[in-house]
């Protein structure tokens, strides 16, 4: 009886951390929000679509990178004497990261040509 009752309070509290983090976000966002419109902004300055474009961009390059280190990893472990989870890891990693810059260049060049 002892781990069903582990279990639940485990559940429960994880519920529960979760919801407070929600509510503190929620809360938090509607009170920046009132104070920007008490200071004359409308509520259509706050959609920012560029930075969910930026976000989508950066996510989807970054699961490709990703997908490439994984197969990438698979080849160097066959092919060459290297432990097989350092050669996932290693790809993992280093083909992420160089997702992450490309999406970095892209956004940076998008926003210069969007200045002009």
């Amino acid at each position: 009886m002892d781990e069903i009752l582990r279990d639940f309070l485990v559940s429960f509290a994880a519920i529960g951390a979760i919801a407070g983090i929600l509510y503190v976000i929620l809360m938090t966002r509607h009170r920046e929000r009132m104070t920007l419109m008490e200071k004359g902004l409308t509520p259509k300055e706050f959609n920012n679509n560029l930075a969910v474009i930026s976000a989508t961009l950066r996510f989807g390059l970054l699961m490709i990178g990703i997908a490439i280190g994984i197969l990438l990893g698979n080849t160097v472990a066959n092919k060459m004497d290297v432990p097989r989870q350092g050669a996932f890891f290693a790809m993992m990693l280093l083909f992420g990261g160089i997702s992450l810059i490309i999406s970095y260049i892209i956004e940076k060049s998008h926003y210069k040509n969007n200045q002009k």
